[in-house]
């Protein structure tokens, strides 16, 4: 209960607080616990660092929720964290995988291999819908975090 907690707390400040939305972050949201979505935490030394969930279908995934503590931002910890679940989408069978990405995030986006889906990229809301192919594993990340999980009812953990 406490790891989910964590998967709460971050997703809501990161996500919603510290972009001036207060009051509208729903913990109960039911698209958390629809088979084929992994809500997943990323752990360093057993201290939670970040969250995602990933959305499998067919051979596609869909990256959501992608936050890392803001006292751990800036460490590599985004980085490590996109490379476990593509690593992970690629175990469920994924080809591809996307995500709806803040504007001001894009760039850090472009740096792990995302482009533009569709005709370049574009602005829907308040994101910007990006892809990556997913052509083989991904090699080389630090033994210091771990993967694990269960979906619906606990996040899955990378530590």
């Amino acid at each position: 209960m406490a790891q989910w907690n964590s998967y709460q707390d971050i997703r809501r400040r990161v996500l919603f607080e510290y972009r001036g939305r207060f009051g509208v972050y729903n913990a109960n949201y039911p698209e958390e616990h629809r088979s084929g979505h992994y809500p997943c935490l990323l752990l360093l030394r057993g201290r939670t660092v970040g969250t995602i969930r990933i959305d499998v279908s067919g051979h596609a995934a869909t990256f959501r929720g992608v936050a890392i503590d803001s006292k751990c931002q800036g460490q590599g910890h985004g980085c490590v964290l996109l490379a476990m679940a593509e690593a992970f989408s690629i175990s469920k069978g994924c080809t591809e995988v996307f995500s709806h990405v803040a504007p001001d995030a894009v760039g850090f986006y472009e740096k792990c291999g995302f482009r533009g889906a569709g005709n370049d990229r574009w602005i829907a809301g308040e994101s910007v819908r990006m892809k990556k192919p997913l052509g083989m594993a991904v090699l080389g990340i630090a033994s210091t975090y771990r993967i694990s999980g269960r979906a619906r009812s606990q996040p899955t953990y990378y530590s």
